[in-house]
């Protein structure tokens, strides 16, 4: 496929769902929404950031008049409420002090003693903050932005007022000042709403004013106005710096680099301080300070090494030692999640926890390059691998009560995920063993790990709907969406059927539904880790201009159009929350899926490097592993690729070779 064929591709899908297409690419590494120039309105949207102390989702709607409406869902997870007395048990695990706040906190502003309209909106823009550039009123204009502080429990709305009329005005501004208090089960608790602005300001033609509203909360005697609008916005400032920095998505598509690093932000902001130290947490309003055997073990911590982030890191090793610590005896089923700081672990049923640990943990080490770290948590692997192993049936495949669906959908007693996640488990968890010089456990480990491919092809390789591809159980008849993943552990004997099961049967518009029942009465069921590990495997095994293709459209959906600008939790449940580590994976489908990337050893990996035929060039800059920067560079060379590797900025791998051949690489 040549570009131009490729371009017609991209703007026939731009074109199917341009009535929903709000946002446009800004040349600031942002996406903007002009309002003047909407598609629909009103519209109505919402979005999450987070720092170490608070999280807080946005709710914004602008109605046909361009008026804004705000809602701020509040919340410091640290500080941990007591429930009502007719809540149900669940609630244990989900009461973080919160509040939300809408219009009726916003300071008044005057000018020659009336009150200015400044609720009206030109654009909005997103790139790790909210901003609302709002219409001007009497020569002036307000420009909102939101963020969080990244360090305290506090949450920031800087206000700026700019002059944009030809002559001096003076300006009147009322304050802000609420505050509420309860008994909590850390202390007494006080959250304050309050504004800094000067009551009257006077601006010179072009001249601006800013001052903040500032959300926090306090526990006893701390004090409630101490912060500062600089420092939040330093520290915001500088961390979206530093994603804007490490591990650089560089292709033709404008789209995939943005949504890319959009991801890095959201996958690495939810990031909390908390009794078992830093950890990275799901959010989504239902999920903090605590950590999942999925989301943090199995799909964002071995992201935090390869993009270099130190608090990511120290987070990703925090949730290893909190399920080495709680390794439970005789080989029960090990907790799948650990919340409210650790102190509620949960929940009894087996999942395939253990095999989601086993893979995570081990890539996590192998990326890390951190031999004293690798020993420590080596015991968790190996209880894991062996827990695996003891769970094994007659047919050779790794039972499980339920997979991380965690029964919504029937799994059997033996489904496809978990024995994926253990063959994937034991490959890496071989690779480590031989780095820390545990030679006969790596041997074993690799014996296994062929043992459970043939254990895969016979038990679950599967005809269903006429393809070639794998069935979830025995029984299963439909196709599900985690039949992606032999694909994402390299098993290929099924891909092309399970490829065309993936992005023809199962396929919508919001990526792969977790199953293909046409005959269904009820919504459409879509999880995006699904599609995302889908998206991993697809260009893994080859299928890359076809996977592409998809990638571009369901790219633009997430980050253009009606519920931007990440990739989602779920749907219809939680209605397509904004979780954290969704991006994470989404970023893993480049390092992973089109390069193919994968540790081999603490200072040595393969690729397998494509090019999709629409590309002439693509690389990803600053890829970490073991501390050292990797940057790699695919350009077409006639009907060959040019491979460049680079540490730092030495070139040190100079390769003309075929799309597909993998390279082995030790630095």
């Amino acid at each position: 496929m040549k570009l131009k064929n490729l371009i017609i591709l991209f703007l026939f899908s731009t074109c199917i769902h341009a009535q929903n297409t709000y946002w446009k690419i800004s040349d600031r590494q942002s996406i903007v929404w002009d309002i003047n120039n909407s598609p629909a309105l009103p519209h109505s949207d919402n979005i999450e950031m987070a720092g170490n102390k608070v999280a807080c989702i946005i709710y914004y709607s602008i109605d046909k008049n361009r008026k804004l409406q705000l809602n701020r869902d509040i919340i410091f997870p640290q500080l941990r409420t007591y429930n009502k007395s007719d809540d149900p048990d669940y609630m244990d695990y989900r009461a973080y002090y919160r509040r939300t706040f809408g219009n009726e906190i916003q300071p008044s502003v005057f000018h020659n003693n009336k009150l200015l309209s400044l609720n009206k909106v030109d654009s909005v823009e997103i790139a790790g903050k909210l901003i609302f550039h709002h219409s001007s009123d009497q020569g002036i204009r307000l420009t909102r932005t939101l963020m969080p502080s990244m360090t305290e429990r506090l949450f920031v709305e800087k206000w700026q007022l700019t002059n944009v009329s030809d002559s001096e005005q003076v300006l009147s501004i009322g304050n802000t000042k609420y505050g509420i208090s309860e008994k909590g089960k850390k202390g007494e608790y006080r959250m304050n709403v309050y504004s800094d602005a000067k009551p009257d300001v006077r601006l010179a033609p072009g001249e601006s004013y800013s001052f903040a509203i500032y959300f926090s909360a306090e526990i006893d005697n701390e004090p409630a106005d101490n912060f500062s609008l600089e420092k939040a916005e330093t520290e915001r400032n500088d961390f979206l710096n530093r994603m804007k920095s490490n591990l650089i998505l560089r292709t033709p598509d404008k789209t995939l680099n943005t949504l890319f690093y959009f991801s890095k932000i959201r996958a690495a902001e939810n990031i909390f301080d908390t009794k078992m130290g830093l950890v990275h947490s799901p959010g989504g309003g239902n999920y903090y300070t605590g950590i999942w055997a999925n989301d943090q073990a199995e799909y964002s911590s071995p992201f935090f090494p390869v993009l270099g982030y130190e608090a990511g890191i120290e987070a990703a090793f925090n949730c290893y030692k909190m399920f080495l610590n709680h390794i439970p005896d005789n080989y029960q089923p090990i907790s799948s999640s650990f919340e409210m700081e650790g102190d509620l672990p949960c929940c009894g049923k087996d999942r395939g926890d253990a095999a989601m640990i086993a893979f995570g943990a081990s890539q996590y080490a192998l990326l890390l390059g951190n031999k004293e770290k690798a020993l420590e948590i080596w015991p968790l692997i190996e209880w894991c691998l062996e827990y695996c192993k003891r769970r094994l049936n007659e047919q050779g495949v790794v039972m499980s009560t339920t997979d991380e669906m965690e029964g919504r959908i029937p799994t059997g007693d033996a489904n496809l995920a978990t024995s994926s996640l253990y063959y994937g488990g034991l490959k890496f968890a071989s690779c480590l063993a031989d780095e820390l010089g545990y030679k006969a456990k790596a041997r074993d480990y690799m014996k296994r790990h062929k043992e459970m491919a043939l254990a895969i092809e016979k038990y679950f390789g599967y005809t269903i709907e006429g393809l070639d591809t794998y069935r979830y159980f025995d029984g299963n008849t439909t196709l599900r969406h985690w039949i992606c993943l032999p694909l994402v552990m390299g098993i290929h004997n099924r891909a092309e059927g399970t490829t065309k099961a993936l992005l023809n049967k199962l396929w919508t518009e919001n990526g792969v539904l977790v199953e293909y029942n046409p005959d269904s009465k009820t919504a459409p069921v879509f999880w995006d880790r699904g599609t995302l590990y889908a998206f991993r495997g697809i260009l893994k095994t080859g299928a890359l201009n076809k996977g592409l293709e998809k990638l571009i459209a369901f790219s633009h959906k997430r980050l253009l159009e009606d519920h931007v600008p990440y990739v989602v939790e779920a749907y219809p449940e939680n209605n397509m929350r904004h979780l954290s580590a969704e991006s994470a994976l989404y970023c893993r489908i480049f390092t992973e899926g089109l390069l193919g990337y994968e540790p081999t050893g603490f200072r040595s990996f393969e690729i397998t490097p494509r090019i999709p035929d629409g590309f002439n060039e693509y690389s990803i800059d600053k890829i970490h592993q073991s501390g050292v920067e990797i940057s790699i560079k695919i350009k077409r060379e006639n009907n060959r690729i040019r491979l460049h590797v680079l540490k730092g900025d030495s070139l040190f791998v100079d390769k003309l070779m075929e799309s597909g051949q993998k390279v082995a690489v030790k630095f």
